[in-house]
């Protein structure tokens, strides 16, 4: 997984804030309302099996930010993994912080769609925190779980990448159906987990290139 980190200086980095800034601007603008809006249509439409419901509502509770704090923090623990729990948690609490400041500033309000089908058993989170700003919890580009979901698929990815260099690209199959989920429960649209997942590869990628993750197991190779 070496082409997905890079240093913040890297022409990798430049082009996906150049791609951020020119979503985030067309987002803005409205000019994606209307396919946003019939891809969550199509959605509202066709689901409701019961035992869909839940399982995609435990997926995307997977990306709830106290969630991965646990998992960090389990991380943490275990003397081996200690780097990629310390960098997890550094990381979640920067995305969740940076997507509620960018949400404070689109105010893009969330899918107005009631769920048709039967009701999930909790709450559906939204877990939006922006410091000294007022309405970016109901707001909804771009997704907190896509990029903190994100995050993770990089992060443990490049950890096991020497280990497993093609399996550690199975990793990546976590983001992108935490990302489906928030737009089967109605949470997000489309371009907000996309502007949540480039903000997740750009954190993960530039942390992970300081921190040496792939290097973890190497002192078990003896």
């Amino acid at each position: 997984m070496q082409n997905w980190i890079f240093n913040i200086r890297s022409r990798s980095f430049v082009l996906l804030t150049i791609l951020f800034l020119i979503l985030t601007a067309i987002v803005y603008s409205g000019l994606t309302e209307s396919f946003d809006q019939s891809v969550i249509l199509f959605f509202s439409e066709n689901v409701g099996n019961p035992t869909l419901n839940i399982v995609m509502q435990y997926v995307t509770e997977t990306g709830d930010a106290f969630t991965m704090l646990m998992f960090g923090i389990l991380m943490l623990i275990i003397p081996k993994t200690r780097r990629v729990g310390i960098t997890l948690m550094i990381l979640i609490v920067i995305s969740t912080l940076l997507t509620g400041y960018i949400k404070c500033g689109v105010d893009r309000d969330r899918p107005d769609f009631e769920f048709e089908g039967e009701p999930f058993p909790v709450p559906i989170s939204q877990d939006t925190f922006a410091l000294f700003c007022e309405g970016g919890y109901d707001a909804s580009y771009p997704s907190g779980h896509a990029a903190r979901s994100m995050i993770f698929g990089i992060i443990l990815g490049y950890a096991l990448s020497k280990r497993f260099p093609r399996g550690a690209y199975l990793m990546l199959l976590f983001p992108v159906i935490v990302s489906l989920s928030r737009l089967y429960v109605l949470q997000h649209y489309p371009m907000d987990v996309i502007g949540g997942a480039i903000i997740g590869i750009m954190l993960a990628g530039v942390m992970a290139k300081r921190t040496k993750l792939d290097k973890i197991f190497d002192k078990s190779k003896t």
